[in-house]
């Protein structure tokens, strides 16, 4: 099993290099896109938000919102370290405080919430194919994590495949 700082020199040294490959198989922006999801993923979003990892720390002052998700998560289960899962998980997590902030600032007149969700889910919809490559950089990053760990199964679907 991989150090945080080892992890941390991996996915630095890694995200250039995925980023190349994507940009040769579409274009340059979907590799650069692709090249920043998974420095992003592999160094805030960490399948390991759930200990004290430097993942965690990086969220500096914001690293409270990860304290439900570290109490409910428990470590290198299938919610946080599973290929597709583990990332789904993190991405809803998030989503369900971007939400809560769209009405907060709905609430306190700043924005109007249906307005901005609107938004947000046209210019998604429009850039759905630059979604697609962040999501996918984000996945690898998480992929490269597994791989050094010595084991990109998590302990359930062992459990699960032995039945």
């Amino acid at each position: 099993m991989a150090s945080g700082q080892q992890h941390d020199l991996a996915t630095l040294l890694c995200c250039f290099p995925f980023g190349i490959g994507l940009s040769l198989l579409t274009d340059w922006r979907c590799g650069l896109i692709g090249a920043l999801s998974f420095a992003l993923g592999g160094l805030w979003l960490s399948p390991d938000l759930d200990t004290q990892s430097r993942a965690l720390q990086r969220w500096g002052f914001l690293k409270w919102i990860w304290w439900p998700y570290r109490k409910v998560i428990p470590h290198r289960s299938i919610f946080s370290h599973g290929p597709i899962i583990g990332t789904i998980v993190k991405l809803i997590y998030l989503f369900i405080y971007f939400w809560f902030l769209l009405i907060l600032l709905d609430f306190f007149d700043l924005i109007e919430f249906l307005q901005a969700f609107d938004q947000l889910s046209t210019n998604l919809k429009f850039q759905s194919r630059y979604l697609l490559f962040c999501l996918i950089g984000i996945e690898a990053s998480l992929w490269l994590h597994l791989v050094q760990d010595g084991d990109p199964i998590p302990i359930e679907w062992k459990r699960w495949f032995r039945r």
